[in-house]
């Protein structure tokens, strides 16, 4: 169980973190943190630079932690809560991942979620410093805090799209 754990934050981590790379910077295939805020801008957000950095910098700080299994049930909830994000973004193009759906950032916010119920195992940072396992007291809070925070960030950020914007997408939805 312990190894595949490890793996499994290993993987998710990275991925999540990278994923925060990108947002920031011209590495990993990244387009900058100019690239990052015009994502941002096109898929409706307010905040611009600030908007992209904040994400970045929660993703990269999400998944290195997952990673390290660093306070497991914290990093789960800031994962959970960039990936509820990056779902409600793909959310009008169905599940999906081949039609850009929310198919791959709902997996991250499940696999976060479990980790923050099962724990890091024991090869984690957490158990190096003695405080695993996590109550579920933690875990649960975490869980419901992460997406919710998500949902939190869109309803406050997102802005109306323009007139023309909506133009735009009732005719490529038609």
């Amino acid at each position: 169980m312990n190894t595949g754990l490890l793996v499994l934050r290993l993987v998710v981590g990275l991925l999540i973190a990278g994923h925060g790379v990108q947002k920031v910077s011209f590495h990993l295939g990244g387009n900058g943190l100019a690239g990052g805020t015009e994502e941002f801008r096109h898929d409706g957000f307010r905040g611009g630079r600030l908007t992209a950095v904040v994400a970045g910098a929660s993703q990269i700080g999400a998944g290195l932690f997952l990673t390290a299994g660093l306070l497991t049930p914290l990093a789960a909830m800031a994962a959970m809560g960039v990936m509820t994000v990056a779902g409600t973004v793909k959310w009008r193009k169905g599940l999906w991942v081949q039609n850009d759906g929310y198919e791959y950032p709902l997996v991250l916010v499940v696999v976060s979620a479990a980790l923050a119920l099962t724990g890091p195992g024991r090869w984690s940072l957490d158990h190096a410093l003695g405080v695993t396992p996590w109550p579920l007291w933690v875990a649960l809070p975490a869980i419901v805090l992460g997406p919710a925070s998500g949902l939190l960030t869109r309803l406050v950020l997102h802005r109306p799209p323009a007139v023309s914007e909506r133009k735009q997408y009732a005719q490529t939805a038609e």
